[in-house]
């Protein structure tokens, strides 16, 4: 235990519980109403740029990619209402959950199979705009469809980009920047799943593993990325951009339920629920939704209580100024995409006034999950995603809030989304390997 983390622990009753390695849920007292309007770090308009620059790549992804042909080269996943893993959660675990409950299969998006398509993938696309405007080899009216041609491949492989990831995060950057051309350096941490390395190799990245956990490999590749003036590095710890990408999902969102035909409002509240590592994916999303929905939508970041990092930073008020091993836990967990010791440098800052809470969940709650979403709705999602569930299963926390919210009256009327943030390319073998966790 770091020095004078104690009095944290004594006055804060869910760091307490947390630095203990006990599942917990932490109320942010700091959320205020209409908090959105008081981020100043980042602008509405930044995400219009960033959703605009999405449809100017998307000729080019769908000409790369075959499986965006249908979608006009637009990445994005189904909204699915899943009542039999309501039933499931209600009996299982008492959950008692009113209104819809709804699965945002970011597990299922095309090209890299996880919610990092969205930030990771962005971040590459703008990285590579900027590259050829500045070579006077692309304008904003040309059609980016030209970026297929073999010229810029020739180009883009004169330069290189690197990210520390657990997982995830690598496989977006990794094939997205393996496809234009890049020379790829992605350096992983302990905590990465094998296929995970063998998939980004097959696509001609360069994999670099680290004993050491995901900070660790963040630093060396930051590193590295600084003494080769060709090189960019996509910094998870900081990046605006990847943030910006995944904010863009929240307008997308707004279109599935409508198209749904559901109503988000006072007497019909939004709560989403999204899995938390480092806070980039998260802490965009909500970002993006709040700037829609407002105090209509209430969101909750999950994490594994062997990694809880960004409960920490925004509980003590310390964000990026503490991890989990200040606490004496080690990081270590089954849900890779998840195993980050230290939070954002500014997710949390940003997210102080809109984040409704955050849970946390033990790894062997993941496996139970996860066989309950196959066995109810027959979708398999990988078991970090299924830390989307964590305050569900928590129905005492979660109706603390409801009434000090004043939304008792309207939960029947609520519509609830689980977040899955990966799952769909994970290898047969490996899925058979999950589904036996936890059973013998």
């Amino acid at each position: 235990m770091k020095k004078g983390l104690e009095k944290y622990m004594d006055t804060i009753p869910a760091v307490g519980d947390a630095s203990r390695q006990r599942e917990t849920f932490w109320l942010n007292d700091k959320k205020v109403p209409e908090g959105e309007k008081k981020i100043h770090l980042l602008q509405p308009d930044q995400i219009d740029d960033a959703r605009r620059r999405l449809e100017r790549f998307a000729p080019y992804l769908q000409e790369v990619f075959r499986e965006l042909e249908e979608t006009g080269g637009i990445i994005e996943s189904e909204l699915r209402e899943i009542p039999e893993m309501k039933d499931f959660l209600n009996k299982a675990y008492g959950a008692g959950i009113e209104g819809r409950l709804m699965l945002k299969m970011d597990s299922h998006l095309p090209i890299s199979g996880s919610v990092k398509a969205r930030g990771g993938i962005y971040e590459v696309l703008k990285h590579a705009e900027e590259l050829a405007f500045d070579a006077g080899l692309l304008t904003e009216s040309d059609n980016y469809r030209v970026l297929a041609e073999p010229c810029f491949c020739e180009f883009f492989g004169k330069h290189t980009v690197q990210v520390g990831s657990t997982g995830n995060l690598g496989m977006s950057i990794g094939i997205m920047s393996a496809k234009l051309g890049f020379h790829v350096i992605v350096h992983m941490s302990a905590d990465a799943k094998q296929w995970k390395k063998d998939l980004l190799r097959s696509r001609g990245v360069e994999v670099i593993e680290y004993a050491d956990d995901y900070c660790a490999a963040v630093e060396q590749g930051r590193k590295n990325s600084e003494e080769d003036e060709t090189s960019y590095f996509v910094d998870d710890e900081n990046s605006r951009n990847l943030f910006l990408g995944y904010s863009v999902a929240g307008e997308r969102l707004k279109a599935q339920i409508e198209a749904q035909g559901i109503a988000v409002d006072r007497e019909h509240p939004l709560f989403v629920y999204i899995p938390c590592g480092i806070g980039g994916a998260p802490g965009g999303v909500t970002y993006g939704l709040k700037q829609i929905y407002g105090d209509h939508v209430h969101c909750f970041f999950t994490e594994p209580v062997h990694a809880c990092c960004m409960l920490f930073g925004m509980a003590t008020g310390l964000q990026d100024q503490v991890c989990v091993k200040d606490f004496g836990i080690d990081g270590r967990t089954d849900a890779d995409g998840l195993a980050v010791g230290r939070p954002s440098a500014f997710v949390g800052r940003v997210m102080e006034p809109v984040l409704s809470g955050i849970a946390t969940i033990e790894d062997k709650k993941l496996y139970d999950l996860m066989r309950g979403l196959l066995d109810s709705q027959d979708i398999f999602i990988e078991p970090s995603s299924c830390a989307s569930f964590a305050a569900l299963i928590r129905p005492d926390d979660l109706r603390d809030y409801i009434e000090r919210e004043g939304l008792s009256d309207q939960m029947k009327n609520a519509t609830h989304i689980a977040w899955a943030t990966g799952g769909n390319m994970v290898p047969e073998e490996t899925r058979k390997a999950y589904l036996a966790m936890g059973l013998s």
